[in-house]
């Protein structure tokens, strides 16, 4: 019997090609899925990766709220342009805390993925108040509405306890000093953020826009400002790996 005519089998025979078929994606699907079931996680572990602070927190509920994510992905591709103008590729890692993370794969504006202290805090303000005003050509909208917007987190505690079951390793102790937390990274003073520093890494103090209190771009510009700035990317060297 030649090749052809066994091949013939499964073309005369529709519940002998269903079968066929159920027995090929079954041995394709254990190929794919086994390997899961032994790793011990599928995302890399990247020292520097930290929760966000309650005011960056904040800051990222506004940015989901006001839908930047339509415009702004913050997933730079391992693609050699990517790379040469926002940096290094972007890591599962970095990822790790975000609910929903913010990957995208529309862009209207750059890439956000290392804008964090690429620009000063007053440029930031100055952008959203006015996104002309720094970059001529821009087409995204004034919101200039967040600097007199008070920031209301009265819930960022019930905000962090749910992240918290999520799997994001908040403790008791940051739930509990959230909202002073909060406050203190608005203080620009020398050391201000010593004892806020212990609970998060790498944290930048930023100063209050608002006379009465935080204000809605305050916490936005932290948010912003913290993105990209947690992993030493200076250890990593896989140019071999851009496409």
């Amino acid at each position: 019997m030649s090749l052809w005519s066994k091949h013939a089998i499964f073309e005369k025979h529709s519940l002998v090609l269903t079968v066929g078929i159920l027995i090929v994606v079954a041995i394709g699907g254990l190929v794919e899925i086994g390997p899961l079931f032994y790793l011990k996680s599928t995302i890399e572990t990247v020292d520097g990766v930290r929760p966000y602070t309650p005011l960056e927190l904040a800051g990222r509920n506004i940015y989901i709220r006001e839908g930047c994510y339509l415009c702004h992905s913050q997933m730079i591709r391992s693609l050699r342009d990517e790379v040469e103008r926002y940096g290094h590729y972007s890591l599962a890692a970095e990822s790790k805390y975000d609910h929903p993370f913010q990957w995208g794969s529309k862009r209207t504006g750059p890439d956000l993925a290392r804008i964090g202290g690429k620009y000063s805090d007053d440029w930031q303000r100055g952008h959203l108040n006015n996104p002309r005003s720094v970059v001529p050509g821009s087409v995204m909208p004034r919101y200039g509405f967040l600097e007199s917007a008070p920031l209301d987190y009265a819930h960022i505690q019930e905000d962090m306890k749910v992240l918290q079951i999520e799997g994001v390793p908040y403790t008791d102790e940051m739930i509990a000093k959230a909202k002073d937390d909060l406050k203190v990274q608005l203080n620009a003073e020398d050391g201000a953020t010593a004892d806020l520093a212990k609970r998060y890494p790498k944290v930048a103090a930023h100063a209050s826009n608002g006379a009465a209190g935080p204000t809605e771009q305050d916490a936005l510009v932290a948010y912003l400002q913290m993105l990209g700035t947690t992993v030493d990317f200076s250890q990593f060297n896989d140019k071999a790996n851009w496409r």
